[in-house]
Parts: structure tokens; sequence; C-alpha cells
């Protein structure tokens, strides 16, 4: 579907309360927008927050991790993107720009495997297409409130005093609240009352390597009570999501398009389900897609005027990883 036939298919689900799931690419131009009872377990896996249509199938033992490599691109092919990047932010054309990369990547496991074995929050298997085990919410809607809860900044946490380090660290303190008050302003799209109300908070990710400390925050706002008639163009309204994008939003995507050497696809757009009543969805980031026969792990990161070009490729590499 393109965008007008996602947003008229997700207002029409949503008038009549029916169950659905979607899911919007990077770029919002192509959707796929399926009631619940219709998606089949052979082709789509989802687990949304517990939400799942792959509960009770049988599958294999569960197999071992025995590989994983990364073969990321080389410093000097990276450093060509940040530089555009940084001639942007420098010039005052962007204060924020998430710039991502591919990284091929050999694994014993199969994607469907890697859906059932992930631990994260936001789950989803697409036969011969791509696997996501997200961390981080896109956004919630409960009795009529909306919550956003953005995710920036991220830091190894078997490092001296990790916690510590990333709460107050400028460069990551003034990137995250970009974001927030970025999210706040996108929000105040769709919704009144618009609040921050909890800020910067730490999550722990378990991964095949050991753990990562990622900051978050928690922001909410009133839906008016007419929100199941127009719930598609709520959510495009939204999108791109602010935390895989930039700000200023519209001039950071241009920046994005220059700078950045692969076409995301579905990589960092959203996905989600409608219960008939409430909302909750993910960010596709932490995504694997097959490409011929290839894996390639797609990952990012947030540049501000502030940022180390060494830091930034070493965090890209970082976020390459399995969420057992």
């Amino acid at each position: 579907m393109n965008q007008q036939e996602a947003i008229a298919a997700i207002n029409r689900y949503s008038q009549k309360k029916k169950p659905f799931l979607f899911l919007v690419n990077y770029e919002t131009s192509h959707s796929r927008i399926i009631p619940i009872s219709e998606v089949n377990p052979d082709e789509i896996l989802f687990y949304v927050n517990g939400f799942t249509n792959a509960a009770g199938l049988k599958e294999h033992d569960r197999t071992e991790l025995k590989q994983f490599i990364k073969k990321p691109i080389a410093f000097n092919e990276y450093k060509r993107s940040y530089d555009t990047v940084m001639h942007h932010l420098l010039r005052g054309d962007s204060y924020l720009t998430n710039l991502t990369c591919t990284t091929p990547i050999e694994c014993n496991l199969t994607m469907r495997e890697i859906f059932f074995q992930s631990k994260a929050k936001y789950r989803l298997y697409v036969k011969d297409e791509f696997v996501v085990f997200s961390p981080e919410i896109f956004v919630q809607i409960k009795d009529g409130t909306i919550y956003s809860f953005p995710m920036k900044g991220t830091i190894d946490a078997q490092l001296e005093n990790a916690e510590y380090e990333i709460l107050t660290n400028k460069k990551e303190s003034a990137e995250h609240a970009t974001i927030v008050d970025l999210i706040r302003n996108d929000l105040s799209k769709v919704a009144s009352e618009v609040k921050v109300e909890k800020y910067r908070y730490i999550d722990e990710i378990k991964t095949n390597e050991g753990k990562l400390l990622q900051v978050s925050s928690k922001i909410s706002g009133k839906l008016d009570s007419q929100y199941l008639q127009k719930l598609g163009t709520i959510i495009f309204e939204l999108l791109p999501a602010g935390s895989i994008s930039g700000a200023p939003k519209e001039k950071t995507l241009k920046i994005i398009a220059e700078a950045e050497t692969h076409k995301r696809g579905f990589y960092t757009g959203v996905f989600g389900v409608f219960d008939g009543k409430n909302i909750d969805s993910g960010v596709l980031i932490r995504f694997i897609e097959k490409q011929k026969e290839q894996l390639v792990f797609k990952s990012g990161g947030g540049i501000t005027a502030n940022s180390s070009v060494e830091s930034e490729y070493q965090e890209m590499i970082q976020k390459v990883y399995l969420p057992f």
C-alpha cells in the first residue's frame, strides 16, 4: 500500500475496532496493513510486548549460537558519510542527524530462529526479507492517551561507572534533549496536554556480547475523543520517527539522503498492533535483512556537532548484536 491507502485502511479498521498489524517503511512509501486474523505465521511472525501470533508454534530445538561475525564497512568509508553530516551540522542545517550503515554478518542461525530466540520487546520476522528485535517503542495509545519513549544514548554496561558516564556525557545529554524536544513537538501535532513524564532513565539490554545500557524518556499527551476515527492519520503525522531521523526533521531527512550510501527500506520504519482498542508499536531498529544470500545488519546513531567520528563508528559496530 502507498501512504494514502495505508492511512485509509488503518482508519477503516480502527473505526470498526478490528485488530490489525501495521508495518510502515522509513520513507512511508510502502506499508502493509493486515487484519490479525489474516496474518499467516508461515510468512510473518510478530511479538509486541507479549502480544504475538507465535505462541504455541512448534519450532525446532533451540540452536546454539556458534557463529556471529561482523564485517563492518571501512572506517574511511564511514567517515565520508560522517563528514557530509558534520558539514551540515556545522552550518546549522541540523542539530542532530541519525546516520546509519550496513554491516554484512555471518551467523549460523536463520532469521526465523533469531526471532524465536531473541528477547526484545518488539520482534518481527518477514519471511525471506528481514528480522527485527527492537528495544525501542514508537508509540503506545492506551484509553485515549498517547505515549512515546524516545531512546538516545548507548554505552557498554561493563565499563566502569557506565551509568554515570552516559548520564553525565555532554554530547549524549544534548542529543537526548534534542530528541525529547522533537518528539514533544511531534506529539503536539496530534494531542493536547503534552508533557515529559520521565526524563533520561536507563534500560539494560542483554546481547550475545554482554550488556548495554540505553537511555530513554517518557512523553505523553491526550488524544481527542474521536481518535479511533482517524488513527491512520495520527500515526503517519508522526513519521518518520524522530529518534531515527533528527532535528529539524524535514531538513535532516534531506541530509540523511545525501549522506547515506544505502536504502533504509523497512529499517527505521515502524510496526505495531491494534488490539481493537489500543495501539502498541516499535521502531524497526536492530534489523537484519536478507540481500540475496547475504545477511546484512543495519545500524547507526545520532550525530551532533560535538560528536567524535571514532566513537560514532564504534557505536555503529557495537549495535550489531543478537539480543540473547
